[in-house]
């Protein structure tokens, strides 16, 4: 095998939520590059089929399942209808997430609570749960979970969110250990501020924008593609021997200490 073969999904079934748009959508198509048959989901069917026929007339195989995270069943439907067009699942995506409240978590009302805490983290358990057998009847594969630097961190403003991502970098550990001797890797990417709608609030505001790039050594805020492109890493055999792991990519924020002075 080849180095450009290691990174190679050719006939391989790939299950992606949130893959309309962001960096969901790039790493439907970074894996449809590299020869996965995609599975595009999201919320809305428009939204799903329109990403669909894109790929297939860009002569990519697809196939569009609508769902809802916060619904279970919608879960299992997403797996069995995969499994009922292609036969077989090699890797998921966990993508999508909510955040439906920002702001103090002493002012965090229930609802808002139990919504980001279910679609997050419990429903992220079903799906893995119901996907990982199949995985592992194909011979093994990857899951690979799209969490955030939030987990690293205290938020005076994210602190639900944040409280769900770092129970991803847990989850990831913890179904490396019970699904690795089946052949299975599970690990989670931590992307910092990246160019979608989802952070479209954070971005668009001129004030933290630049403090960010002030403290970025990249000097950038993210673009969806850099985070498709460890997506399809840690989807490939490329990463055939790294289980358990969350891999940050956030411009090297997380590493400096200092401020980078504005430029002239």
């Amino acid at each position: 095998m080849t180095h450009a073969d290691r990174f190679s999904l050719s006939g391989k079934v790939a299950v992606i939520t949130g893959a309309t748009k962001g960096i969901g959508r790039a790493t439907a198509q970074a894996m449809a590059e590299a020869g996965a048959r995609v599975v595009v989901s999201s919320r809305k069917a428009d939204a799903c089929e329109a990403t669909r026929a894109e790929l297939e007339d860009a002569g990519f195989d697809a196939i569009a399942i609508p769902c809802n995270i916060s619904d279970t069943d919608q879960l299992a439907a997403l797996v069995d209808g995969a499994l009922a067009e292609w036969g077989r699942l090699d890797v998921l995506v966990p993508n999508a997430a909510v955040n439906p409240f920002y702001g103090s978590m002493a002012e965090l009302p229930e609802e808002a609570y139990d919504k980001t805490m279910d679609s997050n983290v419990k429903n992220l358990l079903f799906l893995c749960n119901r996907a990982l057998p199949h995985i592992a009847e194909a011979g093994g594969g990857s899951v690979v979970i799209v969490s955030s630097i939030a987990g690293y961190s205290g938020s005076d403003t994210l602190g639900v969110y944040a409280l769900t991502k770092a129970a991803d970098f847990q989850l990831a550990r913890n179904m490396a250990v019970e699904w690795g001797r089946r052949n299975i890797r599970v690990n989670c990417i931590a992307p910092g501020l990246v160019r979608t709608d989802f952070a479209r609030a954070l971005w668009e505001n001129p004030e933290l924008l630049r403090g960010r790039l002030t403290t970025c050594p990249l000097g950038r805020i993210g673009e969806p593609e850099d985070i498709a492109g460890i997506a399809l890493f840690l989807a490939s055999d490329a990463a055939r021997y790294v289980t358990g792991q969350v891999l940050t990519a956030d411009g090297g924020i997380g590493i400096c200490n200092g401020i980078y002075p504005e430029e002239d």
